[in-house]
């Protein structure tokens, strides 16, 4: 049996901001090559698990490994050099650029003008519409095309792990499927992903584990399947 390898381990977190605490006993696992996915509610805390990961919010309690090295209290800098990149929530694009310049931003701590060059060529395979519009202003584009250029500058730091923040959110059910799509295709990359979303049916149609979080702490895990057939999960988002 194939021994399972944690990309990113959390371990009892808790964090907040001032004297509250919005994560409490928080621990879950990004298991090497899948897609793991966290759910819940807008204030369910997801926002702020992302920010812990990070180092943006670091944790008063608890640890956070990153491919077995401890993270929990290391600056973001040197968190993305590790290797774990986030695409955030609202695509969040630098309108002024244009859509290559957004992508060269990605790849800022590689020096080697070549590895940058064929990362972009990698981009411009997944995203297409992305190499005929490298000149355009991304202010410019649709949100759609925003969402590419936000995942393809994402792609373009290289990452072990890839945290992914609300990808459906503001887009056509048609982009929606199609962003789900490019994300089953990340991990075909090699690249592991930590979904962090609200759309559940689409979410665990492609996860292979998830989280349920409510008020900071999980309440729900197990694979898409389980969860899909879990009766709680089922009547607090499928109604």
């Amino acid at each position: 049996m194939e021994k399972k390898v944690s990309a990113l381990s959390v371990r009892g977190i808790y964090t907040g901001y001032d004297r509250a605490d919005v994560i409490e006993d928080l621990s879950l696992e990004v298991e090497e090559g899948t897609i793991t996915c966290l759910l819940g509610n807008n204030g369910s805390g997801k926002t702020t698990v992302i920010r812990s990961i990070l180092g943006l919010t670091p944790p008063r309690a608890g640890r956070i490994l990153f491919h077995d090295a401890d993270i929990t209290h290391l600056a973001t800098h040197k968190i993305v050099r590790l290797g774990l990149a986030s695409i955030p929530e609202g695509r969040k694009v630098f309108p002024g650029l244009t859509v290559e310049e957004n992508l060269r931003l990605g790849g800022y701590q590689e020096d080697d003008k070549e590895v940058l060059l064929a990362r972009m060529q990698k981009v411009y395979a997944l995203f297409p519409r992305l190499e005929e519009r490298s000149t355009q202003l991304a202010g410019t584009m649709s949100g759609g095309e925003q969402a590419m250029v936000s995942i393809g500058r994402g792609l373009m730091g290289a990452p072990k792990l890839l945290i992914i923040d609300e990808p459906s959110l503001g887009l056509s059910p048609l982009l929606v499927k199609e962003n789900f799509r490019i994300i089953q295709s990340i991990r075909e990359q090699n690249i592991t992903v930590f979904l962090v979303e609200q759309n559940v049916r689409q979410t665990l149609a492609i996860s292979d584990y998830g989280y349920v979080l409510s008020k900071g702490r999980v309440v729900a895990q197990g694979s898409a399947d389980t969860l899909r057939d879990n009766e709680e999960v089922r009547q607090a988002y499928f109604g």
